[in-house]
Parts: C-alpha cells; structure tokens; sequence
C-alpha cells in the first residue's frame, strides 16, 4: 500500500519513504513509527501504542521516544514547532494531520522485471511466496499471508540479499506457476515458499527454500507451535525461518562459486567463499578467508560486505590467539568503520565494528555497536553470540546466557553454533556453575574439535571444579589448539570490566596448571 501526502509517498510493502521521487533513508524503528502513525491518521496515538507496536513492549524511556518522534518529523519536512503534519497532545500522545491518499502500490509488468533486476543485481536476489492455506477454513488466509509477511520483513533486514517486494511476490498467491518462471518473471534465483495447516490451537508451518535455477531444495524444515499468543508466535516464527535460510544461502552461493572458472569470478564470488572457510574456525581457514577477502577489495575497494568480514575475520583471529592484536587492530578498525559508512543499515558492518570495540577493550562501544546491528537484523546470529560475551564481560552473565539459549533454539544448523555453546559456557562459568560450564564448553568441541576459545573455557572450568584428569586434558588440547597460550596472554585475553571477574578466571587456570 502507499501514502501520499505532500510531496511524498510512504510504500508499505517496499517500506521506502520517497519525496519528489528520491528515496529517503530511515532507520527502520522510524520507518515503523511514521508508518504506524499515518496508518491510524486522524486518531490520537498513545506512547503505550507506539511503544507496543513498534518496540513490541521493551522499555523505552521517553527522551528515546522523542528523538524517534523528531526523526520522523524531520524524515517528512515537518519540526516540533509548526506541527505541521505530526501534532503534539499534551499529555495524550500524537496525531497525523496530513491529508493522505491512499492507493494500491504499482506492479511493475512482469515482462519487463528479470531485465531490471539482474542489471543491479550484486547479491543473491529472493521471492517469498504468500504460503498456502492447508485449513479448511478460508479466514486462516490472514495468518498465512502474516506468516509470509513477517519473514519477507526479516529476510530484507540483511542487505546481503535483494528480497523482491510483497506486491510482486504475492500476486502468485492462488495460482499454479512453476517454480522456474516465477523466478525468471521476477529476476530471482531463491524462492521461500510454505504452508500452514492450523487445527484448534496449534499449528504447523513448513517452509522450502528453493535454487530456483536448478529446482531443487536447499532446505527444507516444518514449526510446531501452540498458538497461546498469535503476534509472538508469527514473530517466533519469522525470526527462526530467517535465521536458518541465510546461513544456507551463504552455502549454496559458496557451492556456485567454486563451480565458476577463476578467471570468472567477482568480487561476490570472492566473499562467498571467505565466509565458508571463515566458519570453518581453524588458523587455516581463516588465512584462506582474509585473501580471498584481499582479493574482493582489489576488484572492488569500497565493497562494504568484504571489509566488514575482513574485520571480523582479523578480530575473530585475535580472540583465538592466532593473530597480535597490535598487529591488526587498527586495519581491522578502518575496515570496519569504512563498511559502517558504506552501508549504515547493515548488520555485518555494526557487528564488525563491535568485535573490533570488544577486542580493544571498548566495552559499552561494543554493546551500543552490537545492539545496533541486532536492531537492524535481530536474526543475526554473529552479533548475538559476541553481544553474550560482552554482556558477560561487563558482570551481566544471565542475560549473556539467554541470548546464547536464544541463538541455539532458533537456528539449531546454525554455522555459529559451536560459538554460541562456547560463550554460553563462559556465561555458567561466570555465574560459578562450572559443572554446566564443562558441558557447554564440550558441547561446543563437539560442534568444532579445535575451537581454541571453547578449550579455554573447559580448561578453566575444570581447574575450578578439581578434576585434575579433565583438567589437564584440557590444558593439553589447548596448547595443542594455542601453542602460545600463557597465564599472561589468559590475562590480556577477555575484557572484564571488573577485576574480580578476570581474577575468577585466572584462578582456574592456575589450577589447571597453565603457567
């Protein structure tokens, strides 16, 4: 749907605001607040509304509400003053006063879309089909289409990929149109498409994603849910579907660019396979990934995507014990500011910067960058492991663990999974429970057999427990893992913020023997 009013047009579907044409860029919480507010024009919007809408029920405090308020006013030419288009009710909330037309957004003719497309194309295009009602009861379609909605939302929170908007996707809905066409109508080479059958009160989603080139699964995987609360149920969803279809695409991109001649292969092609050997966590691996990266900033400098994972992969190499810090700290840094200011609205540039803040011992830097990229994309898996660990740097280890807990549920295929069990082990030991904190550290081992970081945790925890035997396997599989592992690198290691954490976690290590 689009709102016109002024000189602009407010687009639902493709959640852009335009003025006189030109593209207008917002963050997407104001994107939500000015939407929300033109949707119900004429009627007085509470703060309980907006905060309940918009920041589904977390607490804000007022001064954040109003610089989201003046953001929004500023985005369409309007100020705090003359209340020209957004008024102020002392002591009520807010009201548009806009006049506003409304109309249904224009679909481009589907003969002319595959060339548009594939001539911007410099990432992954992907069509979420509306999924198909399997209830016998036609009111059902609401939630379906909701299903279908919440995911293409998600999906086009990671600016790695091109999602086709809802107007063109969903006019399939209803229809028999083999895969193929659909994609070559739309420019696209993965399709999300799903069902949902819903009986008393559960129901059952299963969704695909296709390569559309070859018509064949790429992953495949249904939901369960009790339907207690419809809205967080959808959201759930939503956010679980997301964050298992990137990592897969990541793969399949990967598998289509080893199968391309090297003299062939571009900049995108180059990322691809970095990330693969990235997720891979060995000393190797990681060497591969920064030069295949080396070789995507040579095609193209400015390319946001391979300076963000080269920053990630530096610090990542840090955290490891494979890299000096004072080595690659201020490369990593530029690279991951550079990203930042290439593309402000992606996830991967915020999380890149985090992990550089962390490792330098900038904690609420890397907190406020890591939230940052969470609010962006909130399926991101990389964000939310190091956002654990720095929330159990800075003494707060419960809320660490349930964000490692979130992490695991969602996405249990999740490349980061070995990382997630690893910073939920940190979180245990933290709290005292080194029991728990061997488990997840060999929950994580199991995940990745040389995961130096999770090692060290194992290590720490048994020393702590008395176990002498685990203990000093541990400290064996770590200086095999980190040869250069001391009692003064265990030190600089992590940046607790608070002296007797670090002094907790030196002392398991002195028991375990490390010197």
């Amino acid at each position: 749907m689009q709102f016109c009013f002024e000189n602009h047009v407010l687009d639902s579907n493709l959640r852009e605001l335009r003025r006189d044409g030109e593209p207008i860029l917002l963050q997407p919480q104001v994107f939500d607040l000015l939407l929300y507010l033109v949707e119900r024009r004429g009627s007085v919007v509470s703060k309980r509304d907006l905060i309940d809408h918009v920041w589904r029920e977390r607490s804000v405090s007022d001064s954040t509400l109003n610089s989201r308020i003046s953001a929004v006013r500023k985005a369409i030419g309007d100020d705090g003053q003359t209340q020209r288009l957004i008024r102020t009710i002392p002591r009520k909330g807010f009201r548009f006063v806009g006049h506003v037309l409304e109309q249904m957004a224009r679909v481009t003719p589907l003969g002319a879309r595959p060339a548009l497309v594939r001539a911007t194309l410099d990432r992954p295009a992907i069509a979420v089909l509306a999924f198909e009602n399997m209830s016998d009861d036609p009111e059902q379609d609401y939630f379906c289409d909701a299903i279908s909605e919440n995911i293409l939302t998600a999906l086009s929170r990671v600016r790695w990929f091109l999602v086709i908007s809802r107007s063109s996707s969903f006019i399939y809905k209803g229809r028999a149109v083999h895969i193929r066409e659909i994609a070559e109508e739309l420019g696209v080479r993965y399709v999300v498409e799903g069902s949902v059958q819903k009986a008393e009160n559960r129901v059952r989603i299963t969704v695909q994603l296709n390569d559309a080139t070859t018509c064949s699964h790429v992953w495949a995987e249904y939901y369960d849910r009790e339907l207690d609360d419809l809205f967080m149920v959808q959201d759930d969803i939503a956010k679980a579907i997301v964050a298992a279809i990137e990592p897969q695409i990541y793969a399949a991109e990967n598998s289509c660019a080893h199968r391309k001649e090297p003299d062939s292969m571009d900049a995108w092609d180059f990322l691809m396979r970095a990330l693969s050997h990235f997720w891979r966590m060995t000393r190797q691996d990681h060497m591969i990934a920064q030069k295949l990266l080396e070789r995507a900033i040579a095609i193209d400098p400015g390319y946001n995507r391979a300076l963000s994972l080269l920053a990630t992969c530096q610090m990542c190499g840090v955290h490891l014990g494979w890299v000096d810090l004072a080595k690659v700290a201020s490369d990593a840094e530029r690279a991951a500011m550079m990203a930042v200011k290439g593309d402000h609205e992606d996830a991967w540039a915020h999380t890149a910067l985090g992990i550089v803040y962390f490792s330098t011992r900038r904690l609420d830097d890397a907190l406020s960058s890591l939230e940052r990229a969470l609010s962006l994309n909130p399926c991101f898996s990389l964000a939310q492991a190091y956002c654990a660990l720095a929330l159990c740097c800075t003494g707060k280890s419960e809320d660490a663990f349930e964000a490692t807990q979130w992490a695991i549920r969602s996405n249990p295929r999740d490349p980061a999974l070995a990382i997630h069990y690893g910073f939920a082990a940190y979180a245990r030991f933290a709290e005292g429970d080194y029991t728990e904190a061997v488990a997840l550290s060999r929950e994580a081992i199991r995940h990745r057999s040389d995961l130096t970081c999770a090692y060290r945790v194992l290590t720490t925890s048994a020393g702590m427990t008395g176990d002498t035997a685990l203990a000093a396997m541990a400290l064996e599989e770590l200086r095999r893992t980190q040869p250069n592992v001391s009692l003064a690198w265990i030190a600089a290691e992590l940046p607790w913020s608070s002296d007797a954490d670090l002094d907790h976690y030196m002392e398991g290590f002195r028991k375990a023997g490390l010197s």
